[in-house]
């Protein structure tokens, strides 16, 4: 008979063992599985969120993108009622006062009545929702020189090709903002526009003739190509811009569809 408080010793045979070392293996195996399932998940939430939340961004970008441009537009449909068909009205009130032939003042009104219909598609909604990227910076460049504000040039290059039209709203935005600074800040008489299409790349180039600047002494216009910038980066494209004091000011677009 055993002492008491003697330990009692059990002894396994080797297959034993071998089940018991296997048993625990497995079981630290399915900790480790479900450890990992559990960081996995959490690591899914957290991109599903992160998708989410950028999705949600750019989406309120482009809203605030597309207010902008409609900005843009009304602040353009002011200056053109007032520079040009104002001034057409104003002649053709001189001309009927000084009795000139009324033809000319027939043509002078049905001069004012195309840039009134000009202007009724540009106030239109759904006119850039329904136009390509191309024909809306055609259709600027038209106005820049009705207006003779500068010598505006659209230059084409490639097959256009279809692209989404969310990224067509940034990039024209972005031109918007290229073509006002160069309009009131770079003094420039010639601007120009270079769109080149290839099967898989959209380039888009625009400069102009004005008093450039130096990149490392700007100020306040360094906001404007900081947002430049910011919303290729938006559409996964590239924006650069290069100047030189006395050298004029070049924008060029990267785009890979």
């Amino acid at each position: 008979m055993q002492q008491k408080g003697q330990a009692i010793l059990i002894k396994t045979s080797p297959e034993g063992q071998i089940v018991l070392a296997a048993i625990i293996t497995l079981v630290i195996l399915c900790i480790i599985i479900i450890i990992l399932f559990i960081i996995f998940q959490r690591r899914k939430n957290s991109l599903l969120l992160e998708q989410k939340e950028t999705e949600k961004q750019f989406e309120q970008e482009i809203a605030k993108t597309q207010i902008e441009i409609r900005e843009e537009t009304f602040r353009n449909i002011s200056w053109e009622l007032h520079d040009n068909i104002g001034q057409l009205i104003t002649l053709a009130k001189i001309q009927l006062q000084n009795d000139t032939d009324i033809k000319e003042v027939i043509l002078t009104l049905d001069k004012g009545l195309k840039e009134l219909r000009t202007l009724s598609k540009a106030i239109n909604p759904e006119a850039l929702k329904n136009t390509s990227l191309t024909t809306a910076v055609d259709q600027e460049m038209e106005r820049l020189n009705r207006l003779q504000y500068i010598e505006a040039t659209l230059i084409t290059k490639g097959e256009e090709q279809v692209i989404d039209h969310e990224v067509e709203i940034v990039f024209f935005r972005i031109l918007q903002e290229f073509f006002s600074n160069t309009i009131k800040h770079a003094k420039a008489t010639k601007l120009k526009v270079i769109l080149v299409f290839t099967e898989d790349q959209l380039d888009i180039i625009a400069e102009d003739n004005g008093k450039g600047f130096n990149k490392k002494e700007l100020k306040s216009t360094g906001i404007g190509i900081s947002n430049m910038t910011k919303r290729a980066q938006l559409v996964n494209a590239t924006a650069t811009i290069n100047s030189a004091v006395d050298k004029g000011t070049q924008l060029h677009i990267s785009y890979s569809f």
